[in-house]
């Protein structure tokens, strides 16, 4: 590597990554993707709202901008020792029909984890060029064993984010949208993962347009970006979530870290309804469905204009990606309500008396009931879990000061993720013979052994006294379950809970348990 390179790669700027932008040979596999109107949302927010398509890539995601560019950059002995990558999946792609292009041998680990969906168009893509090996239950372990088989085979590492020929080569969705709409621009949303879209995307940008707002969006549970920016440093998270796969990372790169340190104007952080509400949308304008990431930052532009009104032009949003499980759609659909603010959820008590339920519907007024769950266990009072439509903000409050007046105890559970995920179906599960009774969620990884694991390794001497589990087509199972455990062997539980090493929450304190299943 040339000095003039090196110090680019140590200092990049906005000038570096648009000299290679401009001059990066995306289109020789990539599309120059629509920037497409979402009329129907643009209505309901009263603002332009435009979708940048990269979900109508080859590979149905803009990863094959960087990948390729980076690959087409080898030289002739670099491309006969071949490369590997590490990916969850959109990433493996676009190495896997670069690879198939340039004619170079390709090595991919992925997650045992990542979607079947995406490791069998990894497998089509590269055809006879791509071997792909299955390691690990998560990037990280994935990313590892790749640069062991890197050290062993002298393979050039093609990283998804952290390299600035990768970084041009998303780019170049910057310099597309700048074209496609010389107009006003108020801002440009992208998604966060690594940080290798945001980072291209904001330097061409803030270079060609500075006026131009360039915002990034991470999920909450997986938001290292949002984090390193607050902190002044790169930071490593102790666990990201998952249901936003494609932009699970829990550190960001060095270099993206620079550049969206010095060009980013913001990171909003959004949560898993938002994303869900996000999905509908796009689909609906559409008729597409984007994967979580790829609905990422359309959930980020309508925070963004809900919080700050109609701006002085339009706002873009990149999709960008659309390798979406089909079984996770059951999800998706069940949470959009409430990430679009049109379902709120309550647990209402009511007296165990004649007249009371008819009190609480008249308490509801017009507004139309999307689940009741009830069951008798209590001679004094009734438990009640219900879902209720709404059709604009503030009606929550409305129906939690209706319910107090009726001189019914109520909880507003509609952003608590205990209730909607696992207490909605569990309704009347109070037992007098749990005692000592601890509550988690836990992710188990979705694949055979999982359970196994945790049953081997929890003391033989505690009971499982509740067990919850709802497969909705992600890459990880979620779990509720009940531990009976001493008070007296509470530091063996939480040694057994580090050692097992799957992300967990200490849900023994949530109100909603307490109310309607603690004895």
């Amino acid at each position: 590597m040339n000095a003039r390179l090196a110090e680019e790669e140590a200092t990049p700027d906005a000038a570096t990554v648009l000299r290679r932008a401009e001059a990066a040979c995306v289109y020789d596999v990539a599309q120059r993707t629509a920037l497409e109107p979402a009329s129907l949302l643009s209505a309901r927010l009263g603002v332009s709202v435009l979708l940048k398509r990269e979900d109508q890539q080859p590979v149905f995601s803009f990863k094959l901008r960087g990948a390729y560019n980076r690959m087409a950059q080898l030289d002739a002995v670099e491309r006969a020792h071949g490369v590997i990558a590490a990916s969850a999946g959109n990433h493996a792609q676009g190495v896997a029909l670069a690879a198939s292009r340039l004619k170079i041998h390709a090595t991919i680990v992925m997650p045992v984890t990542a979607p079947q969906v995406k490791v069998d168009a990894v497998r089509r893509f590269g055809g006879t060029y791509t071997e792909v090996v299955l390691h690990g239950d998560s990037y990280s372990d994935a990313q590892a064993e790749a640069q062991r088989l890197r050290e062993q085979r002298g393979a050039t590492f093609v990283h998804p984010f952290d390299d600035l020929d990768v970084i041009a080569g998303q780019a170049t969705i910057g310099l597309e949208l700048l074209t496609q709409h010389q107009g006003p621009l108020h801002a440009v949303f992208v998604p966060i993962g690594g940080g290798g879209l945001a980072a291209g995307v904001a330097s061409v940008i803030k270079a060609r347009r500075p006026d131009v707002r360039v915002i990034g969006v991470q999920a909450s549970d997986a938001d290292a970006m949002a984090c390193a920016l607050e902190a002044g440093e790169r930071v490593v998270l102790d666990e990201v979530g998952l249901f936003a796969d494609g932009t699970a990372v829990k550190q960001v790169g060095t270099q993206t870290f620079l550049l969206c340190q010095r060009y980013l104007d913001d990171v909003l952080r959004v949560d898993t309804d938002a994303i869900c509400a996000a999905i509908r949308d796009i689909y609906q304008d559409t008729r597409s469905i984007p994967e979580p990431s790829g609905a990422l930052a359309l959930a980020g532009l309508k925070q963004y204009a809900a919080a700050y009104g109609s701006p002085d032009g339009a706002l873009v949003a990149v999709v960008s990606g659309a390798n979406m499980n089909f079984d996770r759609l059951r999800f998706v659909a069940e949470r959009a309500e409430v990430g679009e603010q049109r379902e709120a959820v309550f647990a209402v008590t009511i007296p165990e008396q004649r007249g009371s339920f008819k009190r609480f519907c008249s308490a509801l007024g017009q507004h139309s009931i999307t689940e009741f769950n009830y069951r008798i266990g209590d001679l004094q009072a009734a438990h009640i879990f219900v879902g209720v439509q709404t059709t604009k903000r503030g009606e929550r409050e409305a129906l939690t000061e209706a319910f107090r007046a009726n001189d019914f105890g109520v909880l507003d559970l509609t952003d608590d993720e205990l209730a909607k995920l696992h207490l909605r179906h569990m309704i009347g599960g109070r037992s007098p013979l749990a005692r000592d009774e601890r509550l988690y969620r836990f992710d188990f990884p979705e694949r055979p052994g999982a359970l196994a694991r945790f049953l081997d390794r929890m003391h033989p001497d505690w009971n499982i006294s509740l067990f919850h589990y709802r497969n909705h087509g992600a890459d990880y199972g979620r779990i509720l379950v009940g531990l009976q455990v001493p008070p007296n062997e509470l530091g063996l539980l939480q040694d057994f809970l580090a050692t097992l090493g799957y992300p967990h929450v200490d849900e023994s304190d949530n109100p909603a348990y307490r109310l309607l299943l603690r004895a």
